[in-house]
């Protein structure tokens, strides 16, 4: 089976974390990343902080091979940047159908002022690369040389793999309301973010699916202009702690609290089987580093099952800090 991990709202929710946790935890065969390179996935392992454009953060488990859909986009020189970092040279399969950015649509980004200063695009190349994949105008992976030793049929691959029986995971990118059809347009991403997306990018059968994991932070951030219902102020947010900066602009956050009834909203949409709830410990002080659920206070866990009640799904994932492991497990402690 194949599980999926969904950003819960407009991303940085922390799924590089939980995938990162699974990876070790789970020891996936295989695991997939999808999106491109606008969206960054940060881990903190071992004492390092490492920020992902391409590569799944699963990439921690050394015996878990890369793969890169036929859906996602890739830009070169990310790309192999990444490579070094993790060192996943050989353990990476590219599908053969795997669009590349070039620093051409990068320009074309940067000279598009709708996309850069209303809608706060990432300029990254992503939306330029899209449309002329759409327009059959986008070189593909199979056509560049230096990627010929990594060229596979990833939806093959992975659909063989079920059939086995093992077990893969499929790390999304960014979050549910920055879907290209599911957010709030204009405001949005190039690609659909939502699980069905997620299946549609790596070309296999909702029928491998195991478990569908929305992600969602104890608060809500997101980079850029669009809605944000309960917007905090920049004081606010600062007296609360909920400053954050993007992963690729380095951008600050805008900030709001976690809207439970549009979380259940989002898990009915997406067909969630259970939900990680990150920065627990943001909400919370007392609960940094916790990894037991009884050693969380006892408003910590009426403030969880709260969220559990109100959005109608079962937490399975805790975070409560940078650290992979700063996590309970709730798989195993219920």
């Amino acid at each position: 089976m194949i599980d999926l991990l969904v950003g819960g709202m407009y991303g940085d929710e922390g799924k590089g974390k939980i995938a990162s946790y699974m990876s070790l935890q789970d020891k996936p065969r295989y695991a997939l990343r999808t999106g491109s390179v606008n969206a960054g996935h940060t881990i903190v392992y071992e004492g390092k902080k490492l920020g992902l454009r391409i590569v799944p953060a699963a990439f921690l488990n050394r015996s878990t091979k890369i793969l890169l859909p036929p859906g996602c986009l890739i830009r070169l020189d990310v790309l192999f940047k990444e490579m070094e970092e993790t060192g996943i040279r050989d353990r990476l399969g590219i599908d053969a159908n795997t669009a590349v950015i070039t620093e051409k649509e990068v320009e074309e980004e940067k000279q598009n002022a709708f996309l850069s200063k209303e809608v706060g695009s990432t300029v990254q190349g992503v939306g330029a690369a899209e449309s002329k994949r759409i327009l059959r105008k986008l070189a593909l992976a199979k056509d560049y040389k230096e990627l010929k030793d990594y060229i596979c049929n990833v939806p093959l691959l992975v659909t063989e793999a079920m059939e086995k029986g093992e077990y893969a995971i499929a790390e999304g990118s960014q979050g549910h309301l920055l879907s290209l059809y599911h957010g709030h347009y204009p405001y949005v991403t190039s690609r659909n973010t939502s699980s069905s997306g997620i299946l549609s990018e790596i070309g296999i059968s909702p029928k491998h699916v195991g478990e569908i994991t929305l992600v969602f932070k104890a608060f809500t951030t997101r980079v850029g202009g669009g809605p944000l219902e309960g917007e905090l102020s920049e004081q606010e947010a600062e007296k609360l702690g909920y400053v954050e900066f993007g992963t690729v602009t380095g951008r600050r956050r805008r900030a709001a609290p976690l809207d439970l009834d549009m979380g259940r909203e989002i898990c009915r949409v997406n067909g969630a089987t259970q939900i990680a709830i990150t920065k627990l410990d943001y909400i919370f002080k007392d609960a940094h580093k916790k990894r037991r659920y009884s050693e969380l206070s006892k408003e910590a866990q009426r403030w969880v099952e709260n969220v559990e009640h109100r959005m109608k799904a079962r937490v399975a994932f805790i975070g409560t800090g940078e650290e992979v492991f700063d996590i309970i497990d709730m798989r195993k402690e219920k």
